[in-house]
């Protein structure tokens, strides 16, 4: 089977939850949406304390093309424009309170029903901007600029990311089960907006009931690609590499090689918005790991509250970690009064014995984090640079391409934070060229 250089084999950990059914997770009372659910430039909010908002009314319009509105999760009542702690930044970021009316009334005009096939490309694109389209993988960059490559770039290829190589979650793999028919209408509309006639789906091999069903359900023109089972291969360069042979230039996008990658979950939203004009204001999220007492997968409208999340799933077991995503790129969180994101592909709930908070040591240049490393850098170099703040160093020994996947991390007998020591190194190099800039 096809697969990339590099990577590791850590325990999947999926039959926690891969075998429960989506369940539709509860009206709450008191919605948290934040503004930056996005990779870009921020939006900025249209309401204000005291407005009457419908379910799926535009909350914030976007300030730049690398941007995405958000939409009310649910009617009711603006109760604040205030701040919260943004569950991957860590930082306070705008936020806005809405207390529920429980009524979940539609704003005017949704949802619609349309036909994709027979609109155009700029209506169909027009649509998934609309909707405040981000990628449901984790890395929510604005669906609408992947969908719009530079005219110089050739798109030749099209990938629909259904690997979820991801330990513990299995949002992507319900969401293929269950509801096949969204990811391929999906597809099919990205194909259009392209203007390709073939698509590649890819899943890993330990998903034979989800490549069975969506080989039998797919149209001739995508092609199904089953993948060997690691880490990380569903990281979009890694993927590329895998399916096409090709290799994302040093500092590159996926357009470079004339490759476009979707995760599943984000072509399901593109079908949603397309078909029927539905914003993103829900999606499928695993709640899963030995610290909670009933792992599920729950469609869960953004804005939810962390806190009502957990009572639905039976509420904590010896509970030592809570991490949004999975244990190798997830954030882990200091407090549970954060809310679910259009980029929660999970919450995570570790137990101190799943847990490894020993303290790391020196580097013993054992080179297994370079064998583990799919983008081919010297993790134990960044490392290094790290402990000394050296972004430049860093920098000239590739920072910026390392795709923070954690398999160096996840191999260190040192149990040295690689990791944590690339982001600040690359929030070092951020500020630097910030003062730059300013200066």
């Amino acid at each position: 089977m096809k697969t990339f250089k590099g990577g590791i084999h850590p325990p999947e950990e999926k039959e926690l939850v891969k075998d429960n059914p989506i369940a539709d997770f509860p009206l709450s009372t008191t919605f948290y949406v934040l503004v930056q659910q996005h990779l870009g430039a921020p939006a900025k909010p249209i309401v204000k304390a005291g407005d009457e908002v419908k379910k799926g009314q535009v909350l914030s319009e976007p300030l730049g093309f690398v941007s995405a509105p958000v939409h009310a999760p649910t009617s009711g009542k603006i109760k604040a424009i205030s701040k919260m702690v943004h569950p991957v930044t860590g930082l306070l970021a705008p936020c806005i309170v809405i207390d529920a009316d429980g009524k979940d009334e539609w704003t005017d005009g949704l949802p619609l029903e349309r036909d994709p096939s027979v609109m155009t490309k700029e209506e169909l694109m027009g649509a998934i901007k609309a909707a405040g389209i981000v990628g449901m993988g984790g890395a929510t960059f604005p669906t609408h600029v992947k969908l719009s490559p530079p005219k110089e770039k050739t798109i030749d290829t099209f990938i629909v990311n259904g690997a979820e190589c991801e330990p513990y979650l299995s949002s992507d793999y319900r969401l293929m089960l269950e509801q096949p028919e969204r990811v391929l209408g999906g597809t099919l509309i990205a194909m259009k907006i392209l203007g390709l006639d073939k698509a590649i789906l890819a899943i890993e091999a330990n998903k034979p009931d989800a490549i069975k069903l969506m080989q039998e359900k797919a149209p001739s023109q995508i092609q199904v690609e089953p993948l060997k089972v690691k880490y990380p291969q569903g990281a979009e360069k890694q993927l590329i590499n895998a399916l096409t042979g090709k290799e994302v230039p040093s500092g590159g996008l996926p357009m470079d090689v004339g490759a476009v990658v979707q995760n599943a979950g984000t072509c399901a939203a593109i079908y949603d918005a397309c078909a029927h004009g539905i914003p993103l204001i829900e999606r499928i999220t695993s709640v899963t790991g030995r610290g909670i007492k009933h792992p599920k997968n729950i469609k869960v409208r953004v804005g939810t509250p962390i806190q009502d999340v957990l009572e639905f799933c039976g509420g904590l077991l010896d509970a030592a970690k809570i991490i949004f995503g999975g244990p190798m790129m997830g954030i882990a969180q200091f407090s549970d009064d954060i809310s679910i994101m259009k980029g929660t592909s999970g919450v995570l709930v570790l137990t101190e014995k799943d847990t490894n908070i020993s303290r790391y040591s020196g580097c013993i240049s054992c080179g297994r984090c370079v064998e583990a490393c799919p983008m081919c850098l010297i993790p134990s170099t960044l490392s290094k640079a790290g402990e000394k703040s050296m972004w430049e160093l860093a920098v000239n020994n590739d920072l910026l391409d390392c795709v923070e996947c954690g398999s160096c991390t996840y191999v260190c007998p040192a149990n040295r934070p690689i990791v944590h020591f690339v982001k600040y190194l690359k929030a070092l190099q951020r500020a630097a060229n910030a003062k730059k800039k300013g200066a």
